[in-house]
């Protein structure tokens, strides 16, 4: 990656970890606001590690709770499809 990249990568895994403190589960796009004003190459790049994140949280969770579901240790996950994204 380019150093816009590894910026924005670093500043969007250090705001996700920080909304759960904030109790803002949308506080990345004030973060994405701020940026746009000064830099708005900054801002796609960041919003793309923010999304890019956040879909790996999530097929994660999917991952998860389906192995736990198949040894009989949680409820079956939801079907996948019909979530959105491309």
């Amino acid at each position: 990656m380019g150093v816009v990249e590894d910026l924005a990568d670093a500043l969007a895994k250090d705001v996700l970890e920080a909304q759960a403190e904030l109790d803002d589960d949308r506080f990345f796009e004030k973060v994405a606001r701020v940026l746009g004003d000064m830099s708005p190459t900054t801002q796609d790049a960041f919003m793309t590690a923010i999304r890019v994140r956040l879909a790996e949280k999530r097929g994660r969770e999917f991952l998860m709770r389906s192995l736990a579901a198949k040894r009989g240790q949680g409820e079956a996950p939801p079907t996948p499809y019909g979530g959105g994204g491309h």
